[in-house]
């Protein structure tokens, strides 16, 4: 746990080989990060831009592009789950995720399918399956931790989304009888990416909306109290230069919550940002703000309907381009 008192987890967003043999542990030896999360564009990146997956992948020329793919990434989710154990073992995290097929969004029994294939090929009870929260999604997400199986849900924008993959959990875990350990990770600098430019424009302060937005989602989160699930904020890298490196991370700070961001965010927080709780904010000032955006004749609904759309393409991109590629 990164800070104990506020149950707050710091977990890299970033897998590749020769990070996982090196740097990744230095961060965990240094108590700054407790989990990693992988989706498919950080696997595209390690396995087209690393030198460290050719001599496996020279191993493995008569399987099709998806079995050469899922032997990588379980390679490598195995290595990190092996290296987060002993986190796990004391209870202080020690999770890493794997994102199933995106292809298989809108297949409820196929995405179970995979993740329960997925979660049994890897054999670590450290590792979590990614879910992307779509109405098949809901029914793979209850299935899979009926199971016992850990689900992180991702794609999160909106409300409506969250409370689904929270009620999935809810009855999961009623299903399995014990806690199964669950995060609902909710997408925040995307937001501010596709409004500021026009905010800017129209006198509203920037950067806010995406944490806004968050915030009101975690607050819902809590309220749901489904046992072993936390609020994870993801896409919390800073592409405004304007903005601090570690402004999402230090913005969304809070209790029961984890973080996951790139590796060199993860550092100028731990250097330089400020440790206290930051959520929750005021539903007022929430309000307040997007009353806003609504007065420049913005649809922020539309906005967030875009978000997911367009996260659920870059993650079927990304992974077209790995197969494409092996």
């Amino acid at each position: 746990m990164y800070l104990k008192d506020l149950k707050f987890s710091l977990w890299a967003d970033f897998i590749e080989r020769d990070y996982l043999d090196k740097e990744f542990k230095e961060l965990i030896d240094s108590k700054i990060v407790n989990g990693a999360t992988s989706n498919p564009a950080i696997f595209k990146n390690a396995i087209l831009n690393s030198s460290a997956y050719k001599e496996q992948l020279s191993t493995l020329a008569s399987l099709a592009p998806k079995e050469k793919y899922e032997a990588v990434a379980i390679y490598d989710i195995q290595k990190a789950a092996d290296i987060l154990k002993p986190l796990y073992d004391v209870n202080d995290d020690g999770y890493v995720s794997i994102e199933v097929d995106p292809f298989l969004c809108d297949d409820a029994e196929a995405t179970i399918a995979e993740g329960e294939r997925l979660f049994g090929q890897i054999n670590r009870k450290n590792v979590m399956i990614k879910v992307p929260a779509t109405d098949a999604g809901y029914i793979a997400m209850a299935e899979l931790t009926s199971k016992g199986i850990p689900v992180n849900a991702t794609l999160i924008f909106k409300k409506e989304q969250a409370l689904s993959c929270a009620k999935a959990f809810k009855e999961g875990v009623a299903k399995h009888g014990s806690k199964v350990d669950t995060v609902i990770s909710v997408f925040v600098s995307r937001v501010d990416r596709a409004l500021d430019e026009e905010l800017s424009k129209g006198g509203v302060e920037t950067a806010l909306s995406g944490i806004y937005n968050s915030a009101d989602i975690y607050a819902k989160i809590q309220e749901m109290n489904v046992e072993g699930c936390r609020t994870l904020f993801a896409s919390t890298g800073v592409k405004d230069d304007s903005l601090s490196p570690h402004y999402y991370i230090e913005k969304l700070l809070a209790y029961n919550s984890v973080n996951t961001a790139p590796v060199d965010t993860i550092k100028a927080f731990d250097a330089n940002g400020e440790k206290v709780s930051a959520l929750p904010i005021s539903n007022e000032i929430i309000e307040e703000h997007f009353k806003k955006i609504e007065g420049l004749g913005i649809d922020f609904d539309a906005v967030l309907d875009k978000q997911i759309s367009d996260g659920l393409k870059s993650f079927k991109d990304a992974f077209r381009d790995i197969l494409e590629s092996l």
